[in-house]
Parts: structure tokens; C-alpha cells; sequence
């Protein structure tokens, strides 16, 4: 299987940036469908919902590991499955769009794709997508504690600052960390 698509795309960047995209597709639109499932209407399966509902138990762990945060700051913070109210403060409500796994199925995607033994991979994507969630966290902890939307930081949406952010922070943990790894695969090909 491998030697025919190698035969097919024999361009090693093309096959990179083909497996790239189709991956980041496939992670994308699963998140997106499987959201569709477990929501009521339109296609609306009751047992994922109610039994495998991993969309729900992310948002919980978001909004809980944020009212944590602010407890431990000694901020009074109701939650409900959407929400988060600090009181004299601000509040959130969590929707899909906030999970970031658009960021997470771009970076998932980069890391199974990138060539580099498979150990190494799996070590940066694990570390990475735990990342994207302390700041994911670390920013829902500031709009409720910051966040005016009359006055937007920048004249901008916090999901744009939110996406600035990580993307440049995982561009620049990515390229060091390409040439951390090719310098090893490099120092090996010239011994």
C-alpha cells in the first residue's frame, strides 16, 4: 500500500502536504459530524448522545478546570453545561467553536504526517494538544475575569486572538522542533 501511493505521489512534500490536508479534513469535519450527532435535531442519535458524548465531557472539563482556576484565585464561580459566571466579574458561555479542535485536528494532522519516527511524533502531538488545552483554559479563566465585548482587545474577536495566538506559538514549537528532529536524522546520514 505505502510503495504504491509512493509510486503514485513519488514527490515526498506533495505526499506530505496531500496526507496533510486530508487529515486535517477528516479530524475537522469527524469533530463537526459527531457534534451533529449528539446535538438535538437534524440527525440526533440518542445513545452517542447520552452514552459517548465526548464533545460534552470536553466542555465540562474546560469549563470545570476554568471555575477551578478561579476558585483557587478566590473568585465565587457558577457553572452550568454551557456557561461560566464569575459573579462581579464576567462570564462565558462555551460554545462548540471554543473547543479549538480546528487548531487541534491542524496540529494532530502536522504531526502524524510529519516524517520523523513515529515515537517522536506521537511525544510532540501529545504535548502539543495538551497545550492548546492550558491555553484554551488560560483564556477562558481571562474573558471571564477581562473580556468586554464593547471594547474587544485590539478591535478584535477573542476567537481570532484566541487562533493568533496558538497558531503562531505552535509555528514557532513546531519549527524548532523540526529542526531538532532533522538534526538527529541528519547527524545519522553523515556518520
Amino acid at each position: 500500500m505505502i510503495n504504491a501511493i509512493k509510486r503514485i505521489l513519488p514527490d515526498p512534500y506533495l505526499r506530505f502536504v496531500i496526507f496533510f490536508i486530508v487529515l486535517y479534513l477528516l479530524f475537522y469535519y469527524f469533530n463537526e459530524f459527531y457534534i451533529g450527532l449528539t446535538a438535538k435535531g437534524g440527525l440526533y442519535n440518542s445513545f452517542l448522545d447520552e452514552n459517548l458524548n465526548y464533545i460534552r465531557w470536553w466542555r465540562k472539563f474546560y469549563l470545570e478546570s476554568s471555575a477551578g482556576i478561579l476558585r483557587g484565585l478566590n473568585y465565587t464561580v457558577l457553572t452550568n453545561q454551557t456557561d461560566l459566571m464569575v459573579v462581579g466579574k464576567g462570564g462565558i458561555r462555551l460554545v462548540y467553536s471554543c473547543l479549538g479542535y480546528g487548531v487541534m485536528s491542524v496540529f494532530a494532522a502536522f504531526c502524524i504526517t510529519f516524517p520523523s519516527p513515529f515515537k517522536h511524533r506521537l511525544g510532540f502531538m501529545l504535548g502539543g494538544l495538551l497545550l492548546i488545552q492550558l491555553i484554551n483554559i488560560i483564556r477562558f479563566v481571562l474573558l471571564s475575569l477581562y473580556w468586554d465585548r464593547r471594547h474587544p482587545l485590539l478591535g478584535m474577536d477573542h476567537h481570532d486572538l484566541f487562533n493568533i495566538v496558538v497558531y503562531l506559538l505552535l509555528i514557532g514549537i513546531c519549527y524548532l522542533w523540526i529542526r531538532y528532529s532533522t538534526r538527529g536524522t541528519h547527524a545519522k546520514n553523515s556518520a
